[in-house]
């Protein structure tokens, strides 16, 4: 019969794209859409021809690298970090995990009839037939437990490669090795021009006792802040305006979620298990059994995109926009800096968090109104800020595309990072069983967006930094005020 197939998720746009007459023409089982904007559109097509299942290119699905080797290796090349030589592996391992597979099917259906032949023979008092059948069983059995001891470990061994695999970038990323070939989108505003020496943040935080560093140093060692007084007030002013702003004005629903979660959101989120030198593990007391059941989390994006793991949505529950102020916790062993005095890298910080879950077709558009988002903080603070998207070589782990948002810090001379706001796809869906049930019935993986609607450090730092005056003061924007009851830093 033939069977017409469907584009779910092109640039919104459901398209009919030709007949599929028994399949005959699909020998591979992979029909590819040319003419769809949406890149990597693939349909694996039922031996039968009688139904397709759709699913987007863009995700590191089993199928996908099954069918489309060559592309998955492409693209991940793209990202410089050499993990186009694992798909071999995998592939060499789902082979063996099919075989297995085939054969434990055949084996297990071989013992059922076998089964039901002793239950005959009983019947006619055919006793001697009936006992070697009984031993054949045995056999079968014990030859059953064999391969599916064999098959777990090959299924643990395939799934592992797979976890250590990166999401794979959208066709829209520009290829490039690093930073260096990032791409500026835009800026807001213009470099201030200072008729004096700007001071860096240390020094405007030091002369206006807004943090003290020092004592900072001896409660935790380095890499931690205290902020004091007027510090603390505006530190909470900036929590407070940024997470009023994205419930009020954006749409997102505020969150407070647990500061400690297990490894399975972690994994979820593709943190895990790439980067799991970087995170606190928790220890309970001094049972050494505990270590590692709870970690403190790296970001609130860990926690708000797990909330729905292992679940099914109602369509009509999309799109989900959840907001949350946390404090971060990231061990950033070995990261340059980390040790440097100062706000710019630390362990501990503080931060507002913006995570979507969307259908696919919805998840480019959202992710561009994610960022004017976060970009709507630094704009009402009057700060300079360029967007800049980033090339394949500098996408995090679970991203298929990137903006970073990075704010002016003339004390430093340099932008700094103060946002990152990427789709992670279904990459991310996949790993924690996330779907949603579509109009149609079917169960889909539904896209993951995450953004930082901002980091605090580095927005403090910015903030003192552009609005320093020669007499050594801070104003403080207008947006600001009525959370912090003041129009200026003073010592």
């Amino acid at each position: 019969m033939p069977v017409s197939l469907d584009v779910p998720s092109c640039n919104g746009r459901p398209a009919k794209i030709g007949k599929c007459n028994g399949c005959a023409s699909l020998a591979s089982g992979w029909l590819t859409i040319p003419d769809c904007s949406y890149n990597g559109a693939f349909f694996l097509a039922g031996l039968a021809g009688s139904h397709a299942q759709a699913y987007t290119a863009l995700v590191l699905d089993i199928r996908l690298i099954r069918g489309k080797p060559d592309f998955v290796r492409a693209r991940l090349a793209t990202r410089g970090a050499g993990d186009e030589t694992k798909v071999d592996a995998i592939l060499e391992l789902d082979a063996q995990w099919r075989k297995l597979t085939a054969e434990l099917d055949a084996l297990r259906a071989k013992r059922n009839r076998v089964s039901k032949e002793i239950g005959a023979f009983i019947a006619q008092g055919k006793t001697a037939e009936a006992e070697s059948r009984k031993a054949e069983t045995r056999q079968i059995g014990d030859r059953i437990a064999s391969l599916e001891k064999q098959l777990a470990e090959i299924e643990s061994a395939r799934h592992q490669l797979m976890l250590g695999m990166p999401n794979l970038p959208h066709d829209s990323v520009k290829v490039g090795k690093s930073s260096a070939e990032n791409v500026v989108v835009r800026e807001f505003g213009e470099k201030r021009r200072f008729e004096f020496r700007p001071k860096t943040h240390v020094e405007l935080c030091e002369s206006l006792r807004l943090v003290d560093f020092a004592r900072a140093a001896k409660l935790s060692g380095t890499g931690f802040v205290l902020f004091t007084d007027t510090g603390a007030r505006l530190e909470r002013a900036l929590i407070q305006f940024m997470l009023e702003l994205h419930t009020r004005q954006h749409g997102y629903v505020e969150i407070l979620p647990p500061l400690l979660v297990g490894p399975q959101c972690l994994e979820g989120v593709g943190q895990f298990p790439k980067f799991e030198d970087q995170y606190y593990a928790v220890r309970e007391g001094v049972d050494n059994s505990t270590l590692g059941k709870l970690y403190l989390i790296p970001t609130a994006e860990t926690p708000l995109a797990n909330i729905h793991r292992d679940e099914i949505l109602a369509e009509s529950q999309l799109p989900i926009r959840y907001c949350a102020y946390t404090p971060c916790f990231r061990s950033e062993a070995g990261a340059a800096g980390v040790s440097t005095r100062g706000m710019i890298r630390v362990h501990q910080f503080d931060k507002v968090e913006l995570v979507k879950i969307v259908k696919p077709e919805h998840g480019y558009e959202e992710l561009e109104k994610m960022v004017i988002d976060a970009e709507r903080v630094l704009q009402l603070l009057g700060l300079h800020y360029r967007v800049v998207q980033l090339c394949t070589g500098d996408l995090g782990f679970a991203s298929a595309k990137t903006y970073d948002i990075e704010v002016w810090a003339p004390g430093q001379g340099s932008y700094l990072e103060v946002s990152s706001v990427s789709n992670c796809e279904d990459f991310q869906a996949r790993r924690m069983n996330l779907r949603y049930k579509s109009a149609t019935g079917e169960n889909r993986f539904p896209h993951i967006l995450n953004g930082s609607g901002t980091a605090l450090p580095r927005l403090f730092v910015a903030l003192l930094e552009q609005y320093q005056q020669e007499d050594g003061t801070v104003l403080i924007p207008e947006v600001l005020r009525q959370y912090l009851g003041a129009d200026r830093l003073s010592a």
